[in-house]
């Protein structure tokens, strides 16, 4: 399977993504692409560091630059990509989102990084954790794939909370893409179930 990886900062997902193939866990998995908005992501020096293709991209040149990776990969994964993709895009292959609340809750258009993680603590969740889902035109309303929960600690922070839910992100992000690569899927209500 290929995939296309689209990343806006640090990369740590992306990473979590190249060691899980390096290391076997993820056998069927190539990364032919990484593409990102922001040219000084750290994300771009992770895959160049491991030979894969890597594309900066402007917004004005989003649909003629992705459409055609999109139809020579197998799975597009977006990994803290921060724009939100035209509708034309959508339905090319399956893309998944992870994004860091147990959606759909603190979801939708503006919500990232600490916005989410304050808005947790705001509500006064006992629990928290992330979400991969598959993407549709409804900003991160798209059906679930995997979910993973974690507690809310009194003294957290926007930052901690953050912080403490990148590791499960990671590993959740990686399972979804094995799930994806492994098996097949249906879609029930707004739950992806595999087979």
């Amino acid at each position: 399977m290929k995939l296309a990886v689209l990343v806006s900062g640090n990369g740590t997902n992306l990473q979590s993504i190249i060691d899980s193939v390096d290391d076997g866990y993820l056998p069927k998995v190539q990364i032919s692409y990484v593409v990102s908005s922001n040219p000084e992501a750290y994300a771009l020096k992770r895959a160049e560091k491991k030979n894969i293709n890597t594309i900066v991209i402007q917004k004005k040149d989003i649909t003629s630059i992705l459409k055609p990776i999109f139809e020579e990969v197998d799975l597009i994964v977006l990994a803290g990509f921060l724009w939100i993709l035209p509708d034309e895009l959508l339905n090319i292959r399956p893309i998944i989102n992870v994004h860091p609340s147990l959606l759909p809750l603190f979801g939708g258009k503006g919500m990232y990084g600490t916005k989410v993680s304050s808005a947790i603590l705001n509500s006064g969740m006992k629990v928290s954790g992330p979400t991969v889902h598959l993407v549709t035109n409804d900003i991160d309303g798209g059906p679930i794939i995997l979910q993973k929960c974690l507690e809310v600690m009194d003294d957290d922070t926007p930052e901690s909370l953050l912080e403490r839910t990148h590791p499960l992100e990671h590993q959740i992000l990686v399972e979804a893409i094995k799930l994806m690569s492994e098996k097949e899927y249906k879609i029930e209500r707004k739950r992806v179930i595999f087979s």
